[in-house]
């Protein structure tokens, strides 16, 4: 259970972990077990995410005792995707694999996510959960939302997934945003398909879901497919509505002439509803050129990341 030395690894596999002592050491034991002749190096990088438990005693012990072991820490709990992405940024894999501490999901079922990946047959491997399990019905509901919306074929969106490194450059840096990361992958695309993982009842610890993430998952699934519909041309959504908004204050405008000087007649409510739609269409116009320029901001940073990827794997002999 070795990593051989090297400078990169095929595979790394990212663990967040909150208050799992009890389930790090068979956990690491397992991935030992599974990963050693799997025909790929590796290395795992369990993330202690404001553990309250004996989790850092634990870790520090694990570390000498696996090689392939690395821990980082948060001082306090910032949640998986912050959790993700510093355990992103000291991997060395190309591959990385978003696997939980709680054995829910066993090692053994890695190499299977993994292989699709390897074989460069797909860009992202998200999988499929086997069994029973509490969460079904939110997780169906979830799913389908996702698909109707997104239009991502396949089955479990939000369960573990190995992906290339560089998937996690378009993933923005928000909380709770991992869970769109193969919506956001296909998008930009990113070749998607899945495995089936078994999935098994927690041997220890509690389930940190409650039902108060159910609204704020909404709200995200909202804002990520505003995000990919219209975060690269904002004024199609901002212009559109403001136009239509305009054209209503427009015609009530005409309306309450016409009543006016027509037949003498004046009708208050008229010019309240030409003022207020006239206003808030040229409100939506401005937002639109605001959001433009964010977007143009955006497009550059997108732009940098990539040359930096392009820097950091290129052939330092060239």
């Amino acid at each position: 259970m070795t990593l051989a030395p090297a400078d990169t690894v095929d595979v790394s596999v990212l663990v967040p972990a909150k208050d799992e002592a009890s389930n790090l050491p068979e956990f690491v034991r397992l991935c030992g077990e599974a990963l050693a002749h799997a025909g790929f190096s590796y290395e795992v990088v369990i993330v202690n995410d404001g553990s309250r438990d004996d989790s850092a005693r634990v870790l520090r012990e694990l570390e000498r005792e696996f090689g392939f072991l690395r821990v980082v820490t948060h001082r306090r709990q910032r949640g998986i995707a912050d959790a993700l992405r510093s355990a992103g940024e000291v991997a060395r894999g190309d591959i990385f694999v978003f696997y939980p501490a709680d054995l829910q999901y066993l090692p053994e079922d890695i190499p299977t996510l993994v292989r699709p990946v390897l074989e460069r047959r797909a860009d992202i491997v998200t999988g499929t959960k086997q069994g029973r399990y509490e969460k079904a019905f939110v997780s169906r509901i979830y799913n389908g939302l996702c698909r109707w919306l997104f239009g991502v074929r396949v089955t479990d969106l939000n369960s573990v997934k190995a992906y290339r490194r560089q998937v996690m450059l378009g993933v923005p840096l928000r909380p709770d945003w991992h869970r769109y990361m193969v919506v956001i992958a296909a998008a930009d695309g990113y070749r998607v398909t899945s495995r089936p993982v078994p999935l098994y009842p927690r041997r220890g610890g509690e389930s940190k879901f409650t039902w108060r993430r159910i609204p704020v998952g909404v709200l995200d699934l909202i804002s990520v497919w505003f995000q990919l519909r219209f975060g690269r041309k904002p004024i199609i959504f901002f212009g559109v509505a403001g136009a239509v908004l305009f054209v209503i204050g427009f015609l009530a405008g005409v309306a309450a002439l016409v009543l006016r000087f027509g037949f003498g007649v004046g009708f208050r409510p008229f010019l309240n509803l030409v003022e207020t739609m006239v206003i808030s269409g040229i409100v939506l116009f401005g937002f639109g050129f605001v959001g433009e320029m964010i977007a143009s901001l955006q497009e550059e940073n997108r732009e940098i990341a990539r040359t930096l990827a392009r820097l950091d794997h290129s052939d330092p002999r060239d």
